[in-house]
């Protein structure tokens, strides 16, 4: 699909959407595409004899170039196979959208989407219209890279299969450590300035008194600190992007009453393996009341309520931040200047760190690309996307690249000790991570495995920061025994998730935000949470909690078999 064809028919897609939805409701679209092709392995080996084409859909960020065969990754590949992609790229903020637009073509589809971005929602939806198609017999016989990575971790096999047995997408899998010790385990790190605290003789606060007293004295001696290390703007004691994933300052919400404090999903899991929401615990009350303490007291960034990731970073890279939330300082101000503050014991005397759901299986997103019914060569598309498992190929993928001229480049090519082919992260500098990684990494789908470090690709500096820091910092304070897996739900009940978590987590993250900057939780509590029961928290969690008992059910079978 050519995209002067996508770009000219997104328009006409949008005032047909309608009468599409209403005439093609329910009715299942023809499968197409061969999901058991007979073509030999032989003849999609690379590179190809002849020039090939396929046709994806992917996404990029908006501070980078929106042609993918612009990027060196990409050039190389195609070299490498002699297959030439025609690209569809959307901008990152509104790929959701548009993919959805683009995939209302039905006789116009693409080959496949590279960066997907589906819910096990839309797989299901997607696979019942027969618009993407089942890919475990491909994977069987035109991606060994694939299959490597599923005999070696089957769980990972086990969590791409669907309820009804097929497998519709290719994953996303990054591994750094496992379980408690998992790089993913915390998201929200809260950083605060070593070099404030040094300079006023404050020590790293242990408590969430400790922590308020210490805000107010970086509130009270803004003007010495402005001064001392030339600051451009005012000093902000404290700084995030409410409800923004890492950026959020749920984490502080772990000292109060149960511990629970509140995770990105608002989900937890008790020691007795009840599936729990975050946000109608009491000690979630508690907390966010202390929050909106800070926040009369002038301690808290008045536009963390509102502001985008642009503004929160340029602040930073000002030195503006006594205390500020996100998964890599370096891509905020530096590493040297801040800390990580350890797990905060609360009035109570509770101290605890509630671990990101999912995070068992490490970094993991299930449907990161697909195939649609319109690929007229499966066997050539599985067997292109395989390359994206190869060790080295999958680092490039996930971080970036080598040898890319006028550029910061991420890796330069080494060799390991057995004189084969590594890459090796190189010193970035003043460049932030994040901004090398959107200028080269392509993401899509890709496997970057434990055992891959020192034998494919180096471990990154900020990363090995990261995880030490993190083990010596947090790992004694994860107290809980569970996190909520990565399940796939049936089609009814992914449908049910979805609606339940439209209505309840917009009211709960919009609650959450008010209560903060406005206060009111105490008079507001009770008639939320009877708001929320209308909303159908009880079914959501019953539902949740069914899938929660299967897996548990599911480990223990895969324990006894083993």
């Amino acid at each position: 699909m050519k995209k002067r064809k996508v770009n000219a028919l997104l328009a006409i897609v949008l005032s047909l959407t309608m009468m599409v939805g209403v005439a093609g409701c329910g009715k299942k679209q023809q499968l197409e595409a061969e999901i058991d092709p007979g073509t030999p392995v032989s003849e999609v080996q690379f590179p190809l004899k002849e020039t090939a084409e396929l046709s994806f859909i992917t996404s990029a960020p908006a501070t980078s170039t929106q042609d993918p065969n612009e990027r060196v990754i990409f050039q190389r590949m195609e070299e490498q196979t002699n297959v030439h992609i025609d690209w569809t790229c959307f901008v990152s903020d509104q790929f959701s959208d548009k993919k959805n637009l683009a995939l209302a073509q039905f006789g116009n589809l693409p080959d496949g989407l590279f960066n997907a971005g589906m819910s096990d929602y839309d797989l299901l939806r997607y696979a019942k219209q027969g618009i993407i198609i089942p890919l475990e017999n491909l994977i069987d016989k035109y991606m060994p890279n694939l299959q490597a990575v599923f005999e070696k971790y089957p769980e990972y096999r086990t969590m791409c299969t669907a309820p009804d047995g097929h497998i519709y997408s290719f994953p996303w899998i990054e591994q750094l450590g496992s379980g408690k010790e998992a790089i993913q385990a915390i998201g929200d790190i809260p950083y605060i300035n070593k070099k404030w605290l040094d300079y006023l003789g404050l020590e790293i606060p242990t408590t969430t008194d400790e922590l308020e007293q210490v805000l107010i004295q970086f509130r009270d001696h803004a003007d010495e600190l402005e001064k001392e290390f030339s600051i451009e703007g005012a000093v902000i004691p404290m700084s995030f992007i409410i409800n923004n994933g890492d950026q959020d300052p749920a984490i502080l919400l772990n000292g109060f009453g149960e511990g629970y404090g509140d995770t990105g999903d608002h989900f937890a899991v008790t020691d007795e393996g009840k599936v729990i929401y975050t946000t109608v615990q009491e000690g979630y009350k508690e907390g966010i009341e202390w929050l909106h303490k800070l926040v009369t007291e002038d301690l808290v960034d008045p536009e963390a309520f509102t502001q985008e990731w642009s503004t929160y970073v340029a602040k930073g890279k000002n030195h503006r931040y006594g205390l500020c939330f996100t998964w890599d300082i370096a891509n905020i101000d530096n590493n040297e200047d801040y800390v990580m503050l350890p797990a905060l014991t609360g009035p109570d005397g509770m101290r605890n760190i509630t671990r990101q759901n999912n995070s068992e299986t490490s970094g993991y997103d299930r449907g990161r690309c697909v195939l649609t019914s319109s690929c007229r060569n499966t066997a050539l598309a599985a067997a292109w996307i395989d390359q994206m498992y190869a060790p080295v190929q999958s680092a490039q993928n996930n971080w970036g690249t080598y040898g890319e001229e006028g550029k910061a480049n991420i890796f330069e090519m080494s060799a390991n000790e057995q004189g084969e082919p590594m890459l090796k992260h190189m010193p970035l500098g003043d460049n932030s991570p994040v901004e090398v990684r959107e200028d080269q990494s392509v993401n899509g789908p890709l496997a970057v495995l434990n055992e891959y470090y020192g034998a494919y690709v180096t471990m990154s500096d900020d990363a090995k920061w990261r995880l030490d820091n993190m083990h010596e910092m947090y790992l004694d304070d994860m107290n809980s025994k569970y996190v909520y897996p990565n399940v796939f739900m049936s089609t009814e009940d992914a449908n049910l998730v979805a609606q339940y978590d439209t209505d309840i987590k917009k009211y709960a993250e919009q609650m959450k935000a008010s209560w903060i900057l406005n206060g009111g939780i105490e008079e507001e509590w009770d008639g939320y949470l009877e708001k929320m029961e209308a909303y159908g928290l009880s079914e959501y969690l019953a539902i949740k909690q069914k899938y929660f008992d299967s897996y548990q059910e599911s480990l223990k079978k895969t324990s006894k078999s083993q």
